[in-house]
């Protein structure tokens, strides 16, 4: 739990430029999808759900079952609206996310920005990376190192990798 922590803490007030970014976009990485039946929400770390066992005064959300990236997964699922320092940490590393590859039995973090993203963040579109603060970039990082000291993040993290490379593939 320590490291989830740690994480989330690395970005509690960083974003991915020096302004709020949602005010390029309209918030649009808070919006549900219109197509879908607005229950997309964002995975959650291991361990990361019991931030959210209680109710959050100005953060009306709900848990749903997610096994994507690891057995027992959680998903939050909010209006849209969130206090930030209660922001999930998908939320807090978006658009990026956190490519991790064995090195010589070692994990090895390297943020890159996270396909899921490009139809809906204009800074990808804009730039990419080097739009982004380099601040915000370590913070990624810093994070990213912070959870694979855990296995089960780890794991899910490998898990998501794997899933993603699927995808790129296609």
């Amino acid at each position: 739990m320590n490291e989830i922590i740690r994480a989330r803490e690395a970005l509690t007030t960083l974003t991915p430029l020096k302004m709020n970014c949602g005010k390029l976009c309209g918030g649009a990485c808070c919006q549900p999808d219109p197509e879908e039946d607005g229950e997309n929400g964002m995975l959650l770390f291991p361990f990361e759900e019991e931030l959210y066992r209680e109710p959050i005064e100005g953060f009306p959300f709900h848990l749903a079952d997610d096994d994507t990236l690891f057995p027992g997964g959680k998903r939050l699922v909010c209006e849209g609206k969130c206090v930030r320092e209660h922001r999930p940490l998908a939320c807090r590393i978006f658009p990026l996310r956190m490519r991790v590859e064995m090195a010589d039995g070692k994990p090895a973090v390297t943020p890159e920005p996270d396909p899921r993203a490009w139809y809906i963040c204009p800074i990808l579109e804009q730039g990419g990376m080097r739009a982004m603060s380099g601040e915000f970039i370590a913070a990624v990082k810093a994070a990213g190192e912070a959870l694979v000291q855990d296995e089960t993040t780890l794991q899910a993290l490998l898990n998501e990798q794997r899933m993603i490379d699927e995808t790129r593939h296609l």
